[in-house]
């Protein structure tokens, strides 16, 4: 059906079958004009869009050990939001130590570990420091489109070099 605009003061119509001009917008007998119609136009193409990656599967380098003496070194890190990174600032534990921010980001984003039913930021907060550095430059690359790094060029000689682009906490650009 087709909904046609309303002018003021006049109702909404919908057009039908019966409508004025509904079978040649079906493709059915001749136009409006009295011509027969021309060859069927074809079915506009499906637009492809890529399917955005939210998840990311990681190894630890080391593991995180829990209370049981199991080591967990598979785990799933998710894209942060603007939230991810809004909320911990009204942590206390930031605010007194803003180096515990990237402790509690991952506390966030880390969606999975081994078999931890739950993780959080007291789990990140128990990690090795290799691991929380792994972790740390994960969380950069997945959320700068999958690199820290970019192409460039010396102003003097032309010669093509990369940057690092990273901060140096979670965070920060």
């Amino acid at each position: 059906m087709r909904r046609t605009a309303a002018r003021a003061g006049s109702a909404v119509t919908y057009g039908g079958a019966d409508a004025p001009g509904a079978a040649a917008e079906a493709g059915a007998g001749p136009a409006q004009d009295g011509s027969a119609l021309g060859p069927a136009r074809p079915a506009p193409e499906p637009v492809q869009q890529e399917a955005l990656r939210t998840e990311f599967p990681f190894q630890l380098p080391r593991g995180y050990v829990d209370e049981s003496g199991t080591v967990h070194r598979n785990g799933v890190m998710r894209l942060s939001t603007a939230r991810d990174e809004l909320v911990p600032l009204r942590d206390v534990r930031v605010q007194e130590n803003p180096a515990f921010l990237s402790v509690v980001l991952l506390g966030r984003v880390i969606t999975r570990l081994g078999t931890l039913p739950l993780v959080h930021d007291g789990v990140v907060e128990q990690m090795f420091a290799s691991d929380l550095a792994f972790l740390q430059d994960f969380y950069r690359q997945i959320n700068a489109e999958g690199h820290t790094r970019a192409a460039v060029e010396c102003p003097h000689c032309a010669e093509p070099f990369e940057v690092e682009l990273g901060g140096s906490r979670l965070g920060e650009s």
